[in-house]
């Protein structure tokens, strides 16, 4: 069974291990929702579906023309992401009167894991980073990708036509809807889809029960910004080519799953997030918080998730 981050700081052991969890939700809009299924091993196994078997009406004493469908075999390899966050006993030693400074340092060093993860969630891409996982952007392919228009299209100027194209994305992945998914677009795309929506309706705010905190959703799915890098990218960029426009970005919809069964997109973990306080180094003065998160991506349908391209900021 998959738990998401927010059930798993409840079951967290430690005050340390529950403040790291707590921090990798309040800072990540995809880490607040996404089920981690746990795993065996350091990858996983799977078959996807992708042809059925035949099947007709016959008559009295007549046979059926024998067929099996068809999967395809994928397998999913857990990746290692985390870092050390040093503080020498002098400075928690003497710059601890207001704040603890190792609480600050770790709470630092999870907000990088979080955005390296999101990032890594749309843009991973295992050509370019070798010991990373690749992210929806390279997942999503054919039918699940649509364009806006042909040179790109905005909320507001759009009007019906953006909307008619936000519900085939949403169309893409059937069974989204607000208690299982999401749309991610930048800060930008989603100002520009409220404003149009105070015109057109569709759009409202809530407050969600899974993580307290007020979002806003199309006809009831969370519209959500991933945010940006340590480096302050967007992690959904205006930067894509869409015909002749060349400020362009995505909107992406998912379905998150539990399981294979749920035909969506789940996190994989052997262990969860894991918190070390290894205390004071032998090397030098400083004492040392380990975090380090086994963790991996799976899509468990060709329909999980898809992405409209072209989105322009006007």
């Amino acid at each position: 069974m998959a738990v998401t981050l927010v059930e798993a700081a409840k079951l967290s052991t430690t005050q340390l291990q529950r403040g790291v969890i707590e921090t990798f939700v309040q800072e990540s809009p995809v880490l607040d929702r996404i089920p981690f299924m746990t795993i065996e091993g350091n990858a996983y196994a799977y078959d996807e579906e992708a042809t059925l078997p035949g099947v007709a009406f016959r008559a009295v004493n007549e046979a059926y023309t024998e067929s099996t469908g068809t999967v395809n075999q994928k397998s999913e390899s857990l990746v290692i992401l985390g870092g050390d966050a040093d503080v020498d006993k002098f400075i928690q030693r003497t710059r601890s009167n207001l704040n603890d400074q190792r609480a600050v340092q770790t709470r630092l060093k999870v907000k990088a894991n979080a955005y390296k993860f999101q990032d890594a969630f749309f843009n991973g891409d295992v050509t370019v980073e070798p010991k990373g996982f690749d992210g929806l952007k390279k997942r999503l392919v054919g039918a699940q990708v649509i364009d806006a228009a042909t040179n790109g299209m905005g909320p507001v100027a759009g009007g019906h036509d953006f909307f008619d194209a936000l519900d085939a994305l949403i169309a893409r992945v059937p069974g989204l809807n607000g208690s299982n998914g999401a749309l991610y677009a930048n800060a930008s795309a989603i100002a520009k889809v409220k404003s149009s929506a105070r015109r057109l309706g569709g759009v409202e705010m809530i407050r969600e029960a899974l993580t307290q905190k007020m979002i806003a959703t199309y006809n009831g799915i969370p519209l959500l910004d991933p945010g940006q890098t340590a480096a302050g990218a967007d992690i959904l960029p205006a930067t894509e080519t869409q015909g002749s426009a060349t400020t362009a970005s995505s909107i992406y919809a998912v379905k998150f799953g539990q399981d294979e069964g749920d035909k969506g997109v789940t996190g994989l973990t052997n262990g969860g997030v894991q918190v070390y306080d290894l205390g004071e180094l032998q090397e030098k003065p400083a004492y040392r918080t380990r975090i380090e998160f086994y963790t991996g991506l799976a899509v468990f349908s060709g329909k999980a998730a898809a992405r409209l391209r072209g989105v322009l900021a006007s």
